[in-house]
């Protein structure tokens, strides 16, 4: 049986547009929060051109998120900054370096600068990817151990499955809180070994929950991503009907945040091959349509789970982004309005996806 950790703070209490001047409330020991009144916390990535306008404004948000990377070490302006974001806001940290995926292990000196930045933070939750980075190279100075700084895919093996699920029980036990693990954007694929059956994602990351206990952050844009480039890639069906199912065959129960962004469509140029053609989850412009329309499918199926707002390349006015959690919030309302208590079937709950999803190949690089 999976050992149960606790996954947040106390509720916060709403407070006026800060615009107002408001009193600030309490949220729990040395927690006051700047908090907009949805059914479903709406929070946006914080990033370093909107430190400063942040903390002077104090927008109606639910949480803020920040990498985790950045803000290791034991002091620091921007462990200060944080420590003030801190103070009237819930923080999310989420993390790209664990490496989850490595059969090398994990990095302990990571996750130690990682437990104590969970320790003097007290994050709302904690969340890294399931992907790898780590891993064993053999060079001229002999076998080493070696980061490859990016959010590569693993291969839903049983295998696989296994590494993952011993590093993320490793990453709990050492926080001692419920951890979250992030479906990727992947560029390419891994073909199963002679005999070997490969899972399904939804079905590995089903079952990586249930054995864990952690719990599952689903992206809705790198499920759109995926689905994007898979037709790229000659796979039949609508992009968006394939995020719909997919959405359908992960535990409701498990999901404790999605993540909404922005991607880009590389073209190829002229002379180049047609098979350059990629899309980019690059988080760098505004959700589109198709990806708001399978977020709202996501609320009537997982219910009121806080949301992310990412934009983290051409980061714009901070205006931009805060209109982004408005358009979230405004699909909040309007889900959880239409979901009925039935919509969620009990089987639904405990059964697991055997389908297999749509394998993405394509010969470029891979992007974070």
């Amino acid at each position: 049986m999976p050992t149960h950790y606790p996954s947040t703070l106390p509720a916060a209490s709403p407070a006026a547009h800060a615009d107002e001047a408001p009193k600030l409330a309490s949220a729990g020991p040395g927690l006051d929060t700047m908090h907009a009144t949805s059914d479903a916390p709406v929070g946006i990535g914080w990033r370093y051109p909107h430190y400063r306008e942040l903390l002077t404004r104090l927008p109606r948000l639910d949480f803020l998120e920040v990498h985790s990377e950045n803000f290791f070490g034991d002091g620091g302006a921007a462990l200060a900054v944080l420590e003030q974001g801190r103070a009237h806001y819930p923080i999310s940290l989420h993390g790209v370096g664990l490496s989850l995926g490595s059969a090398v292990g994990l990095d302990t000196w990571h996750l130690e600068q990682l437990a104590k930045l969970v320790q003097r933070i007290d994050p709302v939750r904690i969340s890294d990817h399931a992907s790898f980075a780590r891993g064993a190279w053999s060079g001229p100075v002999g076998a080493q151990t070696i980061h490859a700084a990016d959010l590569l895919p693993i291969p839903f093996s049983t295998e696989a499955l296994n590494t993952v699920c011993a590093n993320v029980q490793q990453v709990q036990d050492r926080l001692q809180r419920r951890f979250m693990v992030e479906n990727v954007s992947s560029y390419l694929r891994w073909l199963p070994q002679p005999e070997e059956t490969l899972w399904s994602e939804t079905e590995f990351l089903n079952t990586l929950a249930a054995r864990t206990g952690c719990a599952l952050l689903v992206d809705v844009n790198n499920i759109f991503v995926n689905a994007l480039n898979a037709r790229l890639h000659g796979a039949a069906g609508d992009p968006v009907q394939h995020c719909l199912d997919w959405l359908d065959h992960i535990a409701p129960q498990q999901v404790a945040e999605i993540h909404l962004a922005g991607h880009c469509h590389v073209r190829p140029q002229p002379g180049e091959d047609a098979g350059d053609e990629i899309i980019v989850d690059d988080h760098g412009s505004r959700v589109c349509p198709e990806v708001w329309q399978i977020y709202h499918h996501a609320l009537a199926r997982f219910g009121a789970v806080p949301t992310l707002i990412e934009w983290d390349t051409d980061v714009p006015a901070l205006d931009v982004l805060l209109e982004e959690a408005a358009q979230a919030r405004s699909v909040v309302v309007a889900s959880l309005a239409l979901r009925r208590p039935a919509a969620i079937k009990p089987q639904d709950r405990a059964s697991a996806d055997s389908s297999q999803t749509h394998a993405i190949g394509c010969n470029q690089g891979l992007a974070v």
